[in-house]
């Protein structure tokens, strides 16, 4: 479940604290930033609402688990050092879910408010999938992201469904949610597509889950 420019870029460059997403990247998000279920599920008030903001309402619908790569949990490289960092979303995280993030260095769990809990798994894509299959008890595992995560598990054709906002903007350069694919994933067919004046939203299911 992914937001992406024109072209394809799903982040900006030369990620950092003060730029979560890269340079620019935030610009990708206004489309929900706008919505009130989007504001909502980040302690915000007001917002729109319309065909966007159901959208965004769907996030998490029906998702026991998430998982995500760890430039998506924070800026921290290398060593956690002192742990202090806690991810981009302050005591009560959007997710609600155990969270699994892959990491190649070991960390305790980290317990947040509102029923999410971090995992740090440093064994690789399918026990991370394993241990978030697990967790969501039969509900639907989400992939936050990002790019080089979701290309890993396309490469290892693990993806069931694709849901894809792309924005009319251009990044121009950061992490493209395609590359390192052999030309792009096949295996896929679109089966919705809906659109407004700010975003245009794609469902791509693989043809043998359709």
């Amino acid at each position: 479940n992914m937001t992406m420019a024109l072209d394809g870029y799903v982040a900006g460059p030369d990620q950092s604290l003060e730029n979560p997403l890269g340079a620019g990247g935030m610009g990708l998000h206004g489309w929900g930033f706008a919505t009130r279920s989007f504001r909502a599920m980040h302690g915000m008030e007001r917002g729109e609402t319309g065909l966007d903001d159901d959208i965004a309402a769907s996030w998490n619908t029906n998702i026991g688990a998430t998982i995500m790569g760890r430039n998506m949990f924070g800026p921290v490289r290398g060593d956690w050092g002192d742990q202090s960092w806690r991810g981009w979303w302050g005591a009560d995280p959007p997710f609600h879910t155990p969270v699994f993030v892959l990491t190649n260095h070991p960390r305790e769990p980290l317990e947040m408010k509102g029923g999410t809990t971090f995992h740090f798994v440093t064994d690789g894509i399918e026990a991370a999938l394993d241990r978030a299959m697990a967790a969501a008890d039969g509900k639907d595992v989400s992939l936050g992201g990002g790019a080089r995560v979701a290309q890993q598990y396309l490469q290892a054709g693990l993806i069931d469904e694709m849901h894809l906002h792309v924005v009319p903007m251009i990044l121009g350069a950061g992490s493209r949610l395609f590359d390192n694919l052999d030309g792009g994933p096949v295996g896929y067919e679109c089966i919705d597509l809906v659109s407004s004046a700010a975003v245009t939203h794609y469902t791509y299911m693989r043809k043998d889950r359709a």
